[in-house]
């Protein structure tokens, strides 16, 4: 009993060493976190981290000068802000437009009757001075047009004077006369913003099919021809982009009116497609080249509204973008034009898809949603602009062959080139969370596609 009494002793004396031992260590680890600025989970976290920025697109964006993480970065840092801020001052944020045209490929279905797809027509905006008269607000008349939403406000009063100090002279590569007065409309784009519109089934399937059967075919896997890349590249990317701000800006609930992200949305019509997300980037640094190529004429444009301190901005961001050192720095050339339309065939396949591309802007006037018609005008004016910049002078010596561009082109390649921006932003920030979420649940032998 005395010798079972001393071994159960000496078991209990060892067990309370181990456990004093296991207490000062563990005394000690707090004292050494509390002492150091590490987190003791940072080995967890940084292995975390380096998964969640784990990257899909990496090199070079193709047919450009750029790579994707730089592209990333600068469009993050310098390039999505200053837009952000240059798109909503008063010269920026009001855009000429047809609305009413008749279609001049197939008889017209009418326009789309959903809430969504209108843009209201009122008597009074809100225009700067030398556009019109000063803004009022709105009456209790016009928010009755506006079913009680004044984002939907559109003024149709023209002033003769607004192009004073800008050139009126058609674009070769658009079908649109854009000096024809009469029948123009001015619209306030940021009162106007592009997003779902419910305009689906027929008749926007027959805009994007007759855009790529018959105007931009998708080259053949194995062609060497850059001049007939480019067309079929441009208009995809903004087919990209253009969805993309649908599934950002979606109506999740009709009858709540809730508006969020589609993220299914996003998936589907781009993330799950690679070409789709390159040729956004690659339409992207596209129409950056072209802001980028004519800096002394954007500097030295005429951008009066009649409001100096806005005026004054305006110039000041627009200096920012085009003279931007941290562009210039990392990505001074986004795009080389300078390779196109070589050898003896140039000038004949620039011909040929400045054709296809005039066709695929008369095609906008067949688009049956009147939001969607604006949008597609705006931002086909605004590439047939960057093609007019970096394919119609060249670019070593443009101030003598005298770049001529109407107001209504720079507002239209500046916006175009912050929807670009924001398309890249979204997919950016969004699209690797999208791809683990949607893309895991889609791929799962056990789970339904519901797109």
């Amino acid at each position: 009993m005395e010798g079972a009494r001393n071994g159960g002793g000496r078991r209990r004396w060892r067990w309370g060493w181990v456990v004093g031992a296991l207490i000062a260590v563990l005394l000690a680890t707090a004292a050494t976190s509390r002492n150091s600025p590490r987190n003791p989970l940072s080995g967890i976290t940084s292995k975390l981290c380096q998964c969640t920025e784990s990257r899909k697109y990496t090199g070079i964006v193709e047919d450009c000068c750029c790579d994707y993480e730089t592209v990333d970065s600068l469009n993050k840092e310098v390039l999505h802000p200053i837009l952000q801020d240059l798109v909503t001052t008063p010269f920026f944020r009001y855009f000429k437009v047809k609305l009413w045209c008749d279609c001049p490929f197939w008889p017209d279905d009418g326009m789309c009757r959903l809430r969504d797809c209108s843009v209201c027509e009122c008597p009074e905006s809100e225009f700067p001075e030398p556009f019109k008269k000063p803004f009022h607000g709105l009456s209790a008349d016009d928010l009755i047009c506006q079913e009680g939403k004044p984002q939907a406000t559109v003024d149709r009063t023209l002033d003769s004077k607004i192009f004073r100090g800008w050139i009126e002279v058609d674009n070769p590569w658009t079908f649109d006369d854009e000096t024809d007065n009469a029948e123009m409309t001015y619209v306030n784009l940021q009162l106007n913003p592009e997003r779902y519109t419910g305009y689906t089934g027929p008749s926007a399937r027959r805009i994007w099919e007759a855009i790529y059967t018959e105007n931009c075919p998708k080259y053949p896997s194995g062609e060497f021809c850059q001049e007939k890349k480019v067309l079929y590249k441009l208009i995809s990317g903004l087919h990209s982009s253009i969805s993309v701000h649908i599934a950002s800006d979606y109506l999740l609930d009709e009858t709540d009116n809730l508006w969020g992200e589609n993220l299914e949305l996003l998936y589907d019509r781009v993330l799950k497609h690679p070409e789709r997300v390159r040729n956004l980037y690659f339409t992207y640094l596209f129409v950056l080249r072209a802001a980028t190529k004519a800096p002394d004429y954007l500097k030295q444009a005429e951008y009066n509204t009649g409001n100096l301190e806005e005026d004054l901005k305006t110039q000041s961001l627009v200096r920012q973008l085009v003279y931007n050192t941290k562009l210039q720095t990392a990505c001074p050339l986004p795009f080389d034009e300078a390779k196109l339309w070589q050898g003896e065939s140039g000038p004949e396949l620039k011909q040929q898809i400045q054709k296809q591309f005039r066709n695929i802007s008369a095609l906008m006037d067949c688009v049956g949603c009147e939001k969607c018609r604006l949008w597609g005008k705006l931002q086909i004016l605004g590439l047939g602009t960057a093609l007019k910049i970096l394919f119609s002078v060249d670019h070593q010596n443009y101030i003598n062959q005298q770049l001529q561009l109407q107001r209504n082109e720079v507002i239209a390649l500046m916006n175009l080139l912050n929807r670009l921006s924001e398309s890249v932003k979204f997919v950016h920030d969004k699209g690797p969370f999208a791809e683990r979420i949607v893309g895991g649940k889609i791929s799962s032998p056990t789970s339904k596609n519901s797109l």
